[in-house]
């Protein structure tokens, strides 16, 4: 559950500091824990280590520049940096130095997606199940997992896994989309989508560095594959307004990225992550963490957004 003590306080390693992995980051430093990690700019870098974060500039073009005063000492590490079309770039740039640090490393994390999956017609899938992206994205990252099973199974770097779904949270949410006025309500007959809430995956994530399994994928996902646009009227329910009215998928009026999201149809089991694990969802649907958020805001925390 996610009021699960961290292990002993350790310096974790992010590549790619971001939403998910800044609340992370948050929890952690709160335990004791040293906080490192990679953005692209230098001016974000410099907002980070005024945080008490040691930030360092990272991307394909740009490798770390000092990767003893970066790597040297971590004893966790985690990367959110998605692949692009020459493949994973953390990996391509500083794959030999982590396996290097194989040995002092008790923990490492990739966060992938359960689009390696494909579309399965809205059918469950769990860990077991054959990877069948079809589009550039969803291939690309299948490659980038064997890329970091690689680092397991060949330099015995103890990599873990976590495929995710649709990531929501403060400031990321239909609360806050249907807030905006940019809310849509599109219904496709028949379709379903997984989504997990933010402080989830950072639960989950620390029940992991607390028992680590090497070699191992993980579903982190909630326990109600919804479409989208109940969920969309759910959040304005919770606003007392009018939630946007119902429009057929019509992917003419889309983004192709965002008419690319309605490609596949899956429902996503999570079993492995609360029977062998032994984590319990905070938020297991979309109405518990759409209610946390509201009383969040209520009580005057208010709308929280992520870097």
């Amino acid at each position: 559950m996610i009021d699960t003590p961290p292990p002993p306080a350790g310096r974790l390693f992010i590549f790619g500091l971001g939403y998910t992995s800044l609340r992370l980051a948050d929890r952690l430093r709160q335990a004791g824990w040293s906080i490192a990690g990679t953005t692209r700019g230098a001016e974000k870098a410099a907002a980070m280590r005024a945080a008490g974060i040691d930030a360092f500039t990272f991307d394909r073009d740009q490798p770390l520049t000092d990767v003893e005063a970066a790597l040297d000492g971590v004893t966790h590490l985690l990367s959110s940096v998605p692949p692009d079309d020459r493949g994973d770039p953390v990996l391509d740039a500083h794959g030999a130095d982590i396996a290097a640090r194989a040995d002092t490393l008790r923990w490492a994390g990739y966060l992938s997606t359960t689009g390696v999956y494909g579309d399965t017609g809205g059918q469950w899938v769990d860990e077991t199940s054959p990877l069948k992206a079809e589009g550039p994205r969803g291939r690309r990252r299948v490659l980038a997992e064997a890329g970091w099973m690689a680092l397991h199974a060949d330099r015995g770097v103890p990599v873990h896994l976590f495929r995710l779904p649709g990531i929501y949270g403060p400031g990321r949410s239909a609360i806050d989309t249907v807030r905006a006025g940019t809310a849509r309500r599109i219904d496709k007959a028949g379709q379903v989508f997984c989504r997990i809430h933010v402080d989830d995956i950072g639960g989950a994530l620390i029940a992991s560095m607390v028992r680590p399994m090497p070699g191992t994928a993980w579903n982190i996902a909630d326990d109600e594959p919804a479409p989208a646009a109940q969920v969309v009227e759910h959040a304005a329910r919770l606003l007392g307004v009018e939630p946007p009215p119902l429009e057929p998928f019509d992917p003419a009026s889309m983004s192709a990225m965002a008419a690319s999201f309605y490609a596949d149809n899956r429902r996503v089991r999570n079993d492995r992550l609360k029977q062998v694990l032994g984590y319990r969802l905070v938020h297991p649907t979309y109405r518990e963490g759409l209610a946390a958020q509201m009383a969040a805001e209520t009580n005057g925390i208010g709308p929280v957004t992520g870097g």
